[in-house]
């Protein structure tokens, strides 16, 4: 760790060591606009020697029992959670999330990924056939593959990199870690715990830096045959083409256009808090969030009237304040992206009822240059607008009517995206009917974001290709070898 002009320079985790990095970029604080710390600028050589040190790493963790892996990841779940406090200011400075949603979802379920996997890993099985008649016996093993290169965005920084770290390193692959440049001091802090916990040098490998830089060379390099990625769909095609000569093994969670859809039979008590947490936390900035809700005709005023009311009780403020519903978005380009949308649906006709460029934002005067802006929500608009289309990923949600069932789901499936949806009714039988008709890799029902971790994650469509939980992760971070035995 180096410090320039006083702020605070990251150094990439190579080999179990701290390596500095010949050339930096600049990371912002979202709430105020301005630098407040450098993070490594790497390239192909960072790449390589990560490589080198994953791949002499590798017989050594790969030979350990899924026992003695365990134990490592139950004590660095140990320190992580030691770190809480520390851990949940720090992204919440980087990322611009509130500290309150830091403190009470991101460093948690950091912590709970480890603990998840090293408890999961202990408990897989492998299948067994005879052929009693024939004198032959079935049976499979799996082992890691090798060296992972895992991808990590920058909306839930720590919470999606061990997500992949955790499953990867349990199975006994060594890793090479690139988390978004946008988002780095987590990953950083994190790394500090790694010789403690009993992580061995090469095991786990964090390289910082751009896509074009680091992620390009990772992904295209013949000696790295698993790739996990989180991210944006053009990314995610980037990634399918460098890697195509070398058939490596592809994860790729990507975004989402989720839909709420709100019958007239739906408890609206429940319904409205939870449909404007699904829409708003984070920023919005979540693959998971809700952008198009669609509500049945008959209770269509009612809903939107109270949806409005709701939202514009939320409070966007500087992420340090727990009093906070919504902090600062990514950046600055990230923010005018979101704005464009708002601006494309005013000129399509569209009204916008509350927030960006109807209601007034207060902030103290040392955050006026932060990457703010208001919950939006926007009515009149048509199913074929861009913003019911395109992913947003930011505080902004489209409230549209339906009349009845068979509608409703063909234009909630009418997108590219499959990620996620919401079904609210209190009728059972039209839940399991809509949920089973959905073209959704998750769906919620008169809830939002129940995770279990044991079931599968991840979407259809251009959401992705694969899933990630216990078996499925599991499965990617594993090859199969089925072995016969005559007897």
């Amino acid at each position: 760790m180096a410090a320039k002009g006083g702020l605070l320079m990251l150094e990439n985790f190579i080999g179990g060591k701290f390596l500095p990095c010949s050339s930096y970029l600049d990371s912002y604080d979202p709430s105020t606009g301005e630098v407040y710390c450098h993070v490594p600028n790497s390239g192909k050589e960072e790449v390589e020697a990560a490589v080198e040190a994953a791949r002499a790493a590798f017989p050594g963790w790969s030979s350990r029992s899924p026992q003695e892996r365990s134990q490592v990841l139950q004590r660095l779940a140990d320190l992580l959670e030691q770190s809480l406090e520390e851990l949940a200011q720090a992204e919440s400075k980087d990322q611009g999330k509130t500290i309150t949603l830091a403190r009470t979802m991101d460093i948690p379920r950091a912590v709970q990924n480890f603990r998840f996997f090293a408890s999961s890993i202990l408990h897989h099985t492998s299948e067994c056939t005879q052929m009693d008649h024939l004198g032959y016996l079935h049976y499979t093993v799996r082992a890691p593959v090798g060296i992972a290169a895992l991808i990590s965005p920058w909306n839930l920084p720590l919470y999606l990199l061990t997500w992949k770290i955790a499953p990867a390193i349990a199975a006994g692959n060594t890793v090479i870690a690139k988390p978004s440049e946008l988002t780095s001091m987590t990953a950083w802090m994190m790394c500090r715990l790694m010789e403690k916990a009993g992580v061995p040098p090469g095991v786990v490998n964090i390289v910082f830096g751009t896509g074009p830089r680091v992620g390009e060379a990772l992904v295209s390099h013949p000696e790295v045959p698993l790739i996990s990625f989180t991210g944006s769909q053009p990314t995610a095609e980037r990634i399918t083409q460098l890697s195509a000569p070398h058939c490596k093994k592809l994860s790729l969670e990507l975004g989402g256009k989720n839909p709420a859809i709100i019958f007239e039979d739906a408890n609206l008590d429940e319904c409205i808090p939870t449909t404007v947490r699904s829409s708003f936390a984070n920023q919005g900035e979540i693959c998971l969030s809700t952008s198009r809700i669609f509500v049945q005709k008959s209770i269509y005023s009612e809903f939107l009237k109270r949806f409005v009311e709701a939202t514009r009780m939320w409070k966007v403020g500087i992420p340090s304040d727990p009093s906070a519903d919504m902090g600062a978005l990514i950046s600055k380009a990230h923010l005018e992206k979101v704005r464009s949308y708002i601006k494309k649906a005013r000129m399509e006709g569209a009204q916008i009822l509350c927030g960006e460029g109807v209601d007034k934002l207060n902030l103290p005067p040392r955050n006026q240059a932060g990457y703010f802006m208001l919950p939006t929500v926007i009515t009149d608009v048509k199913d074929e607008s861009c913003c019911m289309k395109e992913e947003i990923f930011g505080p902004v949600t489209c409230v549209v009517p339906f009349d009845s069932e068979e509608e409703v789901i063909q234009r909630a499936n009418s997108v590219k995206y499959g990620l996620a949806a919401t079904v609210w009714s209190g009728n059972v039988g039209r839940v399991h009917r809509v949920a089973k008709k959905l073209q959704s890799g998750l769906v919620w029902t008169n809830c939002w974001l129940i995770r279990e971790l044991n079931l599968p994650f991840g979407g259809m469509k251009r959401s992705g290709v694969g899933r990630e939980g216990a078996k499925d992760s599991y499965e990617f971070f594993t090859e199969v070898k089925t072995i016969t035995v005559k007897h």
